[in-house]
């Protein structure tokens, strides 16, 4: 078995035994204004959602975790299960593991399997896409026969792994190859320090699909690399995971704001401490197309192994979501848009001095 495909189960299990959130809950700093005379009726509010050309249930999808170690396929089963049940979309984890050692493929495969007509993205680290190219893009999107290819961004993870790939150079082209040659859709996506309206920017002109801001504000995968490092008796790692893995970045509320004020739309997924239906709300308020969580339904499926309790949790998340749209008037996502919202507190004050404050105003009625 490969170093990757180790790694892959060892970061699951931390994040799912031990503490690896974030204590900053930026959707605090952010309110809904109520409408005491929503005038619809709740019962009739339709959370369907249009997303890349494909119709989902939810505007929701869980997040790309795992794969690539024979004790995974079981979860990934279980979360592909919920996806076909509810109609949401699924990503899988990094399937380096599995460019690495074809063994490790049908802990991917079995998503496909699972979910035939679900919405599915492969994924495949910027890092990887300059050792393996658009062959190993187009070997892991047929592996999962996928709707769509994630183009993972994790440097501060690796910048804290000893074993981590710190060479970021190239990856800006290798991006554009991929939009240039690949004829699926192309998503980019952080894994936890969110996006800036510049490489917003840069993206677009790259010709990206969609971006997913994966913002400060929930799962840590710096922070979990605390844990490995314990593990090995590496004071450096460990001194390292502590000093930037609990609050290093961009919130995924912020994220979402910079992501969704440059000048040219592009789709954008809200991931990032997402935890119920109310968050879920704010973050399409504020501009995101979809959400994506990952923590809320990794533990479910690794406790019970069963897609009942996963399922569960999804549905509670919808529930939420319609009471947050029936008190504020919205009837469907997209009228959940321009929903009123506010912004106060330290997220406003780094929004105005980060200049995207104003153009969020000119988007919204009220912030």
């Amino acid at each position: 078995m490969n170093q990757t495909a180790k790694r892959k189960i060892e970061q699951l299990r931390i994040c799912a035994e031990k503490e690896v959130e974030v204590e900053v809950n930026c959707f605090a700093d952010v309110k809904l204004i109520h409408a005491a005379l929503p005038e619809i009726d709740k019962e009739e509010i339709d959370l369907k959602t249009e997303f890349l050309g494909f119709s989902f249930d939810y505007p929701l999808m869980i997040a790309s975790m795992t794969g690539g170690h024979p004790e995974t396929k079981r979860i990934n089963e279980v979360l592909a299960e919920t996806a076909e049940t509810l109609g949401v979309g699924i990503g899988v984890g990094s399937q380096r593991a599995a460019l690495e050692g074809t063994e490790q493929e049908d802990s991917f495969r079995v998503v496909r399997d699972v979910a035939p007509d679900s919405f599915i993205y492969a994924n495949l680290g910027a890092p990887q896409l300059k050792e393996y190219g658009v062959e190993g893009v187009e070997r892991v999107i047929e592996m999962i026969d996928a709707n769509a290819i994630a183009i993972h961004l994790n440097f501060l993870q690796e910048a804290i792994q000893p074993e981590g790939n710190v060479d970021a150079r190239g990856c800006l082209n290798a991006i554009k190859e991929v939009c240039e040659t690949i004829k699926k859709p192309v998503i980019v996506k952080e894994t936890g320090a969110g996006i800036s309206y510049a490489v917003a920017k840069k993206l677009h002109e790259l010709g990206v699909s969609a971006i997913d801001v994966g913002g400060l504000g929930g799962t840590s995968l710096a922070a979990a690399e605390i844990y490995r490092a314990k593990a090995e008796h590496d004071e450096l790692g460990e001194h390292l995971g502590h000093l930037f893995g609990w609050d290093w970045g961009i919130t995924t509320v912020e994220s979402i704001v910079e992501c969704s004020a440059i000048p040219f739309p592009i789709p954008v997924i809200a991931t990032g401490g997402i935890r119920t239906g109310l968050d879920v709300a704010k973050s399409i308020a504020l501009g995101a197309d979809l959400c994506s969580a990952a923590l809320p339904f990794l533990k479910p499926a690794m406790e019970r192994l069963s897609a009942d309790s996963v399922v569960k949790k999804i549905k509670e998340m919808g529930e939420e979501l319609k009471v947050a749209m029936f008190l504020t008037g919205c009837q469907t996502p997209i009228e959940l848009k321009d929903a009123e919202v506010i912004v106060t507190g330290k997220t406003r004050e780094i929004m105005e001095q980060r200049g995207v404050f104003e153009r969020v105003k000119r988007r919204k009625k009220t912030i």
